[in-house]
C-alpha cells in the first residue's frame, strides 16, 4: 500500500529554519512529481513547491521562493523541503503529495496520495 509519512515540523522563532522530510514507502517515488502543500488553520490547502522525477526541476509558489528549496533522494524514497527565513505567516501543517495526474500541478485536487501533515508553527 503506497504512503508518505512527513516529518521535521516543530516550533521556530521567525527567521529560523527547519528541514522537512517526505519518506515514501510501497512505491518508488522515481517517476513522480512530488509536491508540498500547506494548510493553514481556517484556510484552503495551498500548493507550495514541487519537484519533477527526472530532471528535479522545481516550482515554488511566490510567497515561499527565494527562501524554500524542495529536493529529492530517489535513492532514500524521499523527498525534502528545506524552509529558511521562516515567517509567522508560514505557520500551517505541511503534507506532502504524489500521484499527480493532470496539467495544473499547483493544484491539489490533481494528487491522489498524501501524507498526514506535519505541523509547523513560526513564533514572531
Amino acid at each position: 500500500q503506497a504512503q508518505l509519512v512527513e516529518s521535521g515540523g516543530g516550533l521556530v522563532q521567525a527567521g529560523g529554519s527547519l528541514r522537512l522530510s517526505c519518506v515514501a514507502s510501497g512505491y518508488s517515488i522515481n517517476t513522480y512529481i512530488m509536491a508540498w502543500f500547506r494548510q493553514a488553520s481556517g484556510k484552503e490547502r495551498e500548493f507550495i513547491a514541487r519537484i519533477t522525477a527526472n530532471s528535479g526541476t522545481s516550482k515554488y509558489a511566490d510567497s515561499v521562493k527565494g527562501r524554500f528549496t524542495v529536493s529529492r533522494e530517489n535513492a532514500r524514497n524521499t523527498v525534502y523541503l528545506q524552509m529558511n527565513s521562516l515567517k509567522p505567516e508560514d505557520t500551517a501543517v505541511y503534507y506532502c503529495a504524489s500521484h499527480y495526474a493532470g496539467a495544473r500541478y499547483f493544484d491539489s485536487a490533481l494528487y491522489r496520495l498524501w501524507g498526514q501533515g506535519t505541523q509547523v508553527t513560526v513564533s514572531s
